[in-house]
C-alpha cells in the first residue's frame, strides 16, 4: 500500500478481532518509529509493547469510563519519554514533538501491515506506570491500542462509537488549521 493510502486509511476503530502478537512484529513496529527524525538525533522515545494476557488485564483495569473496547486488542503499546532524553533550547522542548513523530512512523507502519493502532489518553498513567515498571519521573504519553479491525461492530462500543466505526468523524478545514505566508484569524 501507498502511505497516501495508509494515511487516507488510517482511522481510530475500536472493533477488533484477536491477532498473533510476535516479537517479529514487536521489532518491526519498534523499527519503524526508531527511524523517525529527532533533534541532534537524541531518539527521546520510550516504548513498553505489552502482550502478555495477565499484563494486559492489569492495564485493562486502568482504563477511563468508554474504554471498555480496549479489552478487545492484542497488544498496548505504552509510550514515554522525558525532557532531558531530548533537546530543550530556551524555552522549547522537543521530547514530545519528537515522541509524537516516532509514535506516528509507529502507528503508520501497523497500518501498512493491516494493523490498526489506535493511541488514547482515556487511563490512568500513574498506575499504568506501575504496573510496568515507568519510572516516575517519566512522562506516559499514551496508550497505543493494537489489533487487527473486525468487520462487525462490536457490541462492547458505545452508540457514539459504534457511529465513529461507520464514518470517519468530520476533520477541520484547512482555512481552520493552516495558514499561507502569515497567521491570521
Amino acid at each position: 500500500m501507498e502511505l497516501h493510502d495508509i494515511i487516507q486509511k488510517r482511522r481510530a476503530y475500536r472493533s477488533f478481532e484477536p491477532v498473533k502478537i510476535t516479537e517479529e512484529l514487536i521489532h518491526d513496529l519498534a523499527e519503524h518509529a526508531r527511524l523517525s527524525p529527532s533533534c541532534n538525533n537524541m531518539q527521546p522515545w520510550r516504548y513498553v509493547f505489552v502482550h502478555d494476557p495477565e499484563v494486559l488485564k492489569s492495564i485493562f483495569d486502568t482504563m477511563s469510563k468508554n474504554n471498555d473496547w480496549t479489552r478487545l486488542g492484542s497488544m498496548i503499546i505504552a509510550v514515554f519519554s522525558k525532557p532531558d532524553l531530548d533537546c530543550v533550547l530556551k524555552d522549547r522542548i522537543y521530547y514530545l514533538f519528537d515522541t509524537g513523530m516516532a509514535t506516528a512512523f509507529l502507528i503508520l507502519r501497523a497500518w501498512d501491515l493491516g494493523l490498526v493502532a489506535h493511541p488514547i489518553a482515556g487511563f490512568d498513567p500513574e498506575k499504568v506506570k506501575d504496573i510496568l515498571g515507568i519510572p516516575e519521573e517519566m512522562m506516559l504519553v499514551t496508550l497505543v491500542i493494537v489489533g487487527k479491525k473486525k468487520e462487525a461492530i462490536d457490541p462492547i462500543l458505545t452508540e457514539k462509537q459504534a457511529t465513529q466505526e461507520k464514518v470517519r468523524p468530520d476533520r477541520i478545514s484547512f482555512e481552520k488549521f493552516a495558514y499561507i505566508n502569515r497567521y491570521h484569524d
